[in-house]
């Protein structure tokens, strides 16, 4: 059985092979104990480093060949931004399926703010909600447009391709960073006619890694310094309530300013609320709504 290694040399990433019997950079050597692969400094260096690799683990760095890599994909990123035209940019769980309250909810919401704000709608384009919010808007009769990963913490590992959204509407990204540049470029506004927002669906791990980015750039005025984007987190049945609270205890420490938070976002229980603040944000009058399709109601909470 394969499997490979890495070993690390300075800024230098050394991929390996178990056929292998040797690492071939100096000062290192090679021992196998126990189903593990041990790699380690020579004695004669004075430093004594280990890395351990289990035979069941995969560790595939080799794709990262050259900078040149990266910059291409985001290059590829902007292009499709180009094309598609920036919009709204949602975050949310993949593991979150149509059976499931919070998928209803995010599938209303995304096809009542692609008609009000007539743009195109971003996410990564996986499974959960950010299904959900694909066919919303695709229900609305609007652009959609992703960012993929190869893989994702629910289904639609096994692919790359996107089950039903045409190819030409997304991207499958190899790289993280490539592809959070994607979804923060689609957001940035160009002038005061551009209507962007971000919206922050119930997510796990990845979710808060792309919320708090997303946070720090704007404390940072590095996502609307010109020109103010709307950042939304959907706290469905109370799903961040905790969060909100830990971010409160966090001006009691002193490690956040008094109302620093809340003026980076704006918390919504429900899609009414969302709905609008969106209204309000861009000014949108009752004509912008109609010419638009939208019509606020309640029963948006739960679409069936």
């Amino acid at each position: 059985m394969g499997f490979s290694a890495v070993a690390s040399w300075g800024s230098q990433i050394v991929p390996r092979d178990a056929h292998q019997t040797r690492v071939k950079c100096r000062s290192f050597c090679r021992t196998q104990h126990n189903n593990r692969i041990g790699f380690k400094f020579s004695k004669h260096n004075g430093i004594q480093r280990a890395t351990c690799v289990s035979k069941h683990e995969f560790v595939e760095l080799d794709e990262r060949k050259s900078p040149n890599e990266v910059r291409e994909e985001i290059k590829k990123c902007y292009e499709l931004i180009n094309k598609l035209g920036r919009g709204v940019v949602y975050l949310g769980s993949s593991r979150m399926g149509p059976g499931h309250s919070h998928y209803v909810q995010a599938q209303g919401l995304a096809k009542e703010i692609a008609k009000l704000l007539d743009c195109t709608s971003w996410s990564g384009v996986g499974p959960g909600l950010m299904d959900a919010v694909t066919q919303g808007a695709m229900l609305a009769g609007k652009p959609v447009g992703g960012f993929k990963i190869g893989k994702e913490a629910g289904e639609w590992t096994a692919s790359n391709f996107h089950p039903y959204l045409p190819s030409e509407n997304y991207l499958t990204c190899r790289f993280f960073s490539a592809r959070k540049h994607g979804l923060v470029d689609a957001v940035v506004r160009s002038n005061s006619f551009d209507k962007t927002a971000v919206v922050a669906l119930p997510g796990g791990i990845g979710t808060l890694d792309e919320v708090f980015e997303i946070m720090a750039l704007i404390q940072l005025e590095r996502i609307g310094s010109g020109f103010p984007v709307p950042f939304l987190l959907m706290n469905y049945d109370s799903f961040y309530s905790k969060l909100l609270d830990f971010l409160n205890d966090c001006e009691g420490w002193g490690t956040v300013s008094k109302g620093e938070v809340a003026s980076l976002w704006k918390v919504c229980n429900s899609n009414s609320d969302a709905l609008a603040y969106l209204t309000d944000f861009y000014c949108i009058s009752s004509s912008d709504k109609s010419k638009n399709g939208t019509k606020l109601f309640s029963s948006y909470e739960s679409p069936s």
